[in-house]
């Protein structure tokens, strides 16, 4: 047995194959647990290689490998790339480690390019609609609504397609995370398009998916991509088709035709992310126009109409939907009515509507603005929608000191991806950016310092 002595030192594989009565990836994975948590195997104790043990165990590598994945998932183990396989703690949370790792530069900064957070004042005002909503038809009854009437009649009309099923969840990233918890089992695979948003990774890394990245270009996934990755035979595709973050693309119509082609023979399902609705300039390109019935649309409305209102509606292929609803019973059951009927009134209001096209007017031209002055300093970013900017940069870690220097905190590129990138970037939030033509033109200079590591401003791209 080990002792505190030993801690840090390499664990003999047939003293570890001998603690391990089930050798199946679930028994060598709930055995480890045990030594884990009675200290048997301290904090930086070293673990014999996968292929040493499953010589022990009489099993194969890649179900060592399986139970390795689900100790590392929930936060036991770590793989370094000298020392090898180390012990790191019983099991904790699993966390949102690059959605919590962005944007930590202290609390000195000045500008907060992080988030891409609404800006307050461009959102509506949510007095008559709570007021109205507190008489919403049901209240206080413990039927489970799965979307109000009047909510359903709001956003039908809208709907790129016709859905079988309809649901009102917490968020847009519920909504996503959900689907693909219901769609995936640990271990199957899931395609998303690459970069994407690094809540979106932590979700499906928290769910013990396989993912299968898709390359992105101007018009959203590249069909090659995604004929490659489709060769994993994934069980969903999880793609953004218009506001994309962190690239600000838009999916145009020959561009979707050319994925439905690809997605045609396949059982695969496509859960559509529309992140910030009616915020976007682009229009909405559906594949639910071409496959109803394995489609599913998840729309927020909390950047157009109030973070707080927690709603985004799902909307498309009825037993994908069904089995969120199923699995939400276990836990909040439904999205509270009050919240529903308000974004029901807020959609219905001729005032509300020309406000939020107002908000899409400011963000499109904030956003257009500060890639107009990078663009004049020798720094090219894509896209032309959304609230975000994505920013090339010759070396991430080296950008992001030199903007915290100056009080301005951004995104590092490196969350947003599968795997570090050969090329590296940054995300920057343009919602709230100032309208002030000489501040805009001063905060361009800074980044553009940052992102040029130091060559001449205007240099040619």
């Amino acid at each position: 047995m080990l002792n505190k002595d030993l801690q840090g030192d390499k664990v003999d594989s047939s003293w570890l194959a001998q603690r391990i009565a089930d050798p199946s990836a679930r028994g060598i994975a709930a055995a480890l647990t045990d030594l884990i948590r009675q200290g048997t195997l301290p904090p930086q104790t070293r673990l014999p290689t996968v292929r040493g043990l499953a010589r022990e165990l009489g099993v194969s590598s890649g179900t060592v490998a399986e139970a390795w994945s689900e100790l590392r998932r929930h936060g036991m183990i770590r793989t370094e790339r000298r020392r090898g396989t180390v012990v790191l703690g019983p099991p904790d949370v699993p966390r949102p480690i690059r959605y919590e790792r962005i944007g930590h530069w202290g609390d000195r900064l000045a500008i907060d390019l992080t988030i891409a957070s609404p800006d307050a004042a461009l959102l509506p005002p949510l007095e008559s609609a709570l007021t109205a909503a507190a008489r919403a038809d049901g209240l206080n009854d413990y039927a489970r609504e799965t979307i109000t009437p009047r909510l359903r009649a709001a956003v039908e009309p809208g709907w790129p397609f016709r859905a079988g099923g309809w649901l009102a969840v917490g968020g847009g990233y519920e909504g996503v995370q959900l689907l693909c918890q219901t769609a995936a089992l640990p271990g199957d695979r899931i395609a998303i398009e690459e970069p994407t948003g690094a809540r979106l990774l932590d979700i499906l890394e928290t769910i013990g998916v396989e993912i299968v990245p898709v390359a992105c270009d101007e018009r959203g996934p590249v069909p090659g991509a995604l004929a490659k990755a489709l060769r994993a035979r994934p069980v969903a595709f999880v793609y953004q088709p218009r506001g994309q973050s962190p690239c600000g693309h838009a999916v145009t119509a020959e561009r979707s035709a050319e994925l439905a082609a690809l997605l045609e023979p396949t059982g695969t399902l496509v859960v559509e992310d529309d992140g910030i609705g009616e915020l976007s300039v682009s229009p909405m390109v559906s594949m639910g126009s071409y496959f109803p019935d394995r489609t599913v649309l998840v729309r927020s409305y909390s950047k157009s109409h109030g973070p707080d209102l927690r709603i985004a509606v799902v909307g498309g292929a009825a037993d994908a939907v069904e089995r969120v609803r199923v699995l939400r019973s276990f836990g909040t059951g439904w999205t509270s009515r009050i919240l529903q009927d308000t974004l029901a009134h807020l959609l219905g209001d001729a005032a509300v509507r020309e406000r939020v096209g107002h908000a899409r007017d400011v963000y499109a031209r904030r956003r257009a603005g500060l890639a107009a002055e990078l663009a004049a300093r020798g720094v090219r970013t894509g896209g032309g929608d959304g609230l975000v900017l994505w920013v090339p940069v010759r070396d991430e870690p080296a950008a992001l000191v030199t903007l915290a220097a100056h009080g301005i905190s951004v995104a590092p590129g490196s969350r947003y991806v599968v795997e570090p990138a050969a090329a590296h970037h940054l995300r920057l939030a343009t919602a709230r950016l100032t309208d002030d033509p000489a501040e805009l033109s001063a905060l361009a200079d800074v980044i553009a310092l940052a992102a040029l590591g130091g060559r001449r401003l205007n240099a040619a791209t």
